[in-house]
C-alpha cells in the first residue's frame, strides 16, 4: 500500500501495483486455527511478523492508551440460528484478534447454506427489487431448492453478479443522491459474505469509527464527539466530507488493501463481480470502473475497509507522531470531525489529509469542509477580536453549537435538529397528507404518528426539545387543514381535532440520555 500507514503500531508493507496475486507477499505454510461444527477448518491463515510491542489500536476518540478490543462490537449477528453461524466463524474471530497480520486463505467455505438462509432473512422485506424483479416474498416460496442452487453456483464459479438498478433520492441539499438496488440473490451472497468479512475486520477498526459496524450507531458517534470536545482541551473543529466518496473508490486499490488480510482467491473474484456488474438505467447498462453503488448490502463494509487503511490507520498515526497535544476524530463512514488544540497543528493536518486522499482519488468537498474555531473558550477569543459568535458545524442530522448551561454558566454543546432536514421532512409529510386526503382518519393518523415517534426516536437528544416539539406541532397544523379540505361543508373545529391527537400522536419528551452519561457507561474503563 504506502510506507506511511500504520497497522496497530507498525508500519503496512508497500502493495506493488498490479492485480490478483500480484504484489502479494510470498506465503508461508498455512496451519488450521479451528473447526467448525462441521469439522471444517475455520480458515487457513498465513503468519506474518506479529506487532512490535502488542499494542492494539486506540479504542476511543478521546484517549490515545489502548484497550484490549472494541466494546461496542456485536459478538454474533442476530439470525435464526445463530449459534451455528458463530461457532463457524468464531476461529476466524479469535485469529483475527489474536495476530493483526494474519492474512486468511479459506473463507468462502463459511458461505454455507445455514448462512445464506440467515443472510436471506436479515434483509428487509419490503425492500425494491433490482433488475430481477424479485421481490423477498416471492423469493420465500421454495427457498430451500433457491438456496441450494445458489450455494452450487457459488462453490462451482459459475455464480453471476448482476448489475445494479438505479434509483435517485433528494438529498438534504436538494440534489439527488444516486443508489443501487442489487438483485436478490446478490443481496443474499452479500450479506453472507459481510457476515464472513466482519469477523476479521471487527477486530482490525479502530475505536473512533462509527459507520455501518454492529453494535455501532450515529448516537454512539454524537456522543463520542460530545465527550472529545467537552472533556479534552479542543479550541478547533474540522467538519471534513470525501466529495463523491462511494462513486470515487477505486477498485484496484480497494482489491490491494483487502489483500493484506484476505488471501482467499474464491472470496476476493466475488467482490470483483460486484464492483464490476455495472448499473441498469433507463434500458441500457454502464460499467463501473471506480466507485462502490450505495445501496449495496457489502458498500458500507466495503467503504469501512477502504478507509481504515486510507484514513483511519494514517490519522492515527500522524496523531501520534505531530500532535503536540489533544486531537479527536470522529468518523461516521465518508463524514468525520476532527477536535483540535492548535490551530497551527489543525491547518497542518488539513494540508496533509488532502495529500493523502489525492493518492487514493479521494478529495474533501469544498464546500462542506470547513475548519472553525469551536470549544470551551472559542467565545470569548472571538469576543476579544470582535468576530461574532462561535461559528456551528453539522454532523449526523445535528447543528452543534457553543452555549453556556442555564445554571451555573459552564460550557456546554446544544445539539438541534439541522433547519434543512427539519423543513424536508415537513414537506414529505404535508405531500403524503394530500396524497391520503380521503383516507381514514384512524388509518392516517396510525401512519403519522409513526412518522412523530420516528422523528423523535431519532432527535429526541438532550436540549433538543423544541425541536421536537416544533415538527409535532408543524405536523399537527398540516393534518387538521388536511382534514378541512376533505369537504367545503366540514365541521372539524380544532377542539374536536385535538382529540385525534391525543389519540395518535405521541407526547413530546426527551428519549436520548445525555451522551456523556451513555458513553462513559459503554466505556467503563
Amino acid at each position: 500500500m504506502c510506507g506511511n500507514s500504520l497497522h496497530g503500531n507498525r508500519e503496512i508493507p508497500e502493495v506493488p501495483a498490479g492485480d490478483g496475486e500480484a504484489g502479494r507477499p510470498e506465503k508461508a505454510q498455512c496451519r488450521k486455527s479451528g473447526m467448525d461444527a462441521s469439522g471444517k477448518s475455520d480458515g487457513c491463515i498465513v503468519p506474518e511478523k506479529p506487532l512490535n510491542k502488542g499494542i492494539r489500536p486506540t479504542e476511543t476518540v478521546e484517549g490515545r492508551r489502548p484497550t484490549e478490543r472494541n466494546t461496542l462490537q456485536a459478538a454474533t449477528p442476530r439470525t435464526q440460528s445463530r449459534t451455528s453461524v458463530s461457532i463457524g466463524l468464531q476461529g476466524v474471530r479469535e485469529a483475527a484478534r489474536k495476530r493483526p497480520h494474519v492474512r486468511f486463505t479459506a473463507l468462502l467455505h463459511h458461505v454455507s447454506l445455514d448462512l445464506l438462509r440467515e443472510s436471506f432473512y436479515a434483509l428487509r422485506r419490503q425492500a425494491a427489487p433490482g433488475v430481477d424483479d424479485m421481490t423477498w416474498r416471492q423469493y420465500e416460496d421454495g427457498l430451500g431448492d433457491r438456496l441450494v442452487e445458489l450455494h452450487e453456483h457459488i462453490h462451482h464459479g459459475t455464480y453471476h453478479a448482476l448489475p445494479s438498478k438505479r434509483t435517485y433520492i433528494p438529498k438534504v441539499d436538494g440534489k439527488l443522491r444516486p443508489l443501487g438496488i442489487a438483485a436478490l440473490e446478490d443481496k443474499i451472497v452479500q450479506q453472507a459474505v459481510v457476515t464472513v468479512l466482519n469477523a476479521i475486520y471487527e477486530e482490525d477498526f479502530l475505536g473512533f469509527s462509527y459507520g455501518f459496524r454492529p453494535g455501532r450507531s450515529t448516537h454512539h458517534a454524537l456522543d463520542a464527539l460530545y465527550v472529545g470536545i467537552m472533556e479534552k482541551r479542543i479550541n478547533w473543529v474540522l467538519d471534513a466530507d470525501i466529495r463523491s466518496f462511494f462513486d470515487t473508490i477505486e477498485h484496484g486499490w480497494l482489491i490491494k488493501l483487502l489483500e493484506h488480510r484476505i488471501a482467499d482467491r474464491r472470496l476476493l473474484r466475488l467482490i470483483r463481480k460486484w464492483l464490476r456488474a455495472g448499473v441498469f438505467e433507463g434500458g441500457i447498462w454502464t460499467g463501473t470502473e471506480v466507485g462502490t453503488p450505495q445501496g449495496a448490502v457489502i458498500s458500507p463494509l466495503l467503504a469501512n475497509i477502504y478507509l481504515h487503511y486510507v484514513l483511519d490507520l494514517w490519522v492515527h498515526q500522524w496523531r501520534g507522531r505531530n500532535a503536540r497535544d489533544d486531537v479527536i476524530v470522529v468518523r461516521y463512514a465518508d463524514d468525520f470531525v476532527m477536535g483540535f488544540q492548535h490551530h497551527g497543528e489543525a491547518e497542518r493536518f488539513l494540508g496533509d489529509l488532502k495529500e493523502r486522499l489525492a493518492k487514493f482519488g479521494l478529495g474533501l468537498h469544498p464546500e462542506k469542509t470547513r475548519l472553525i474555531e469551536f470549544g470551551k473558550f472559542a467565545a470569548a477569543s472571538r469576543k476579544r477580536r470582535a468576530s461574532g459568535k462561535p461559528e456551528t458545524f453539522d454532523f449526523l442530522g445535528f447543528t452543534h453549537i457553543c452555549a453556556i448551561t442555564r445554571k451555573g454558566r459552564r460550557f456546554t454543546i446544544r445539539r438541534k435538529t439541522i433547519v434543512k432536514r427539519f423543513r424536508r421532512k415537513l414537506q414529505e409529510v404535508k405531500l403524503e397528507l394530500r396524497r391520503r386526503l380521503h383516507d381514514a382518519i384512524p388509518e392516517v393518523g396510525k401512519w403519522l404518528g409513526s412518522v412523530v415517534q420516528g422523528f423523535m426516536n431519532y432527535f429526541a437528544v438532550p436540549g433538543n426539545f423544541r425541536s421536537i416539539k416544533a415538527f409535532r406541532t408543524e405536523a399537527m397544523q398540516l393534518w387538521f387543514r388536511t382534514l378541512r379540505r376533505r369537504s367545503q361543508r366540514h365541521n372539524l373545529t380544532w377542539q374536536r381535532f385535538l382529540n385525534f391527537v391525543g389519540k395518535w400522536l405521541p407526547k413530546c419528551r426527551i428519549l436520548h440520555m445525555y451522551p456523556d452519561e451513555r458513553f462513559h457507561a459503554i466505556h467503563s474503563k
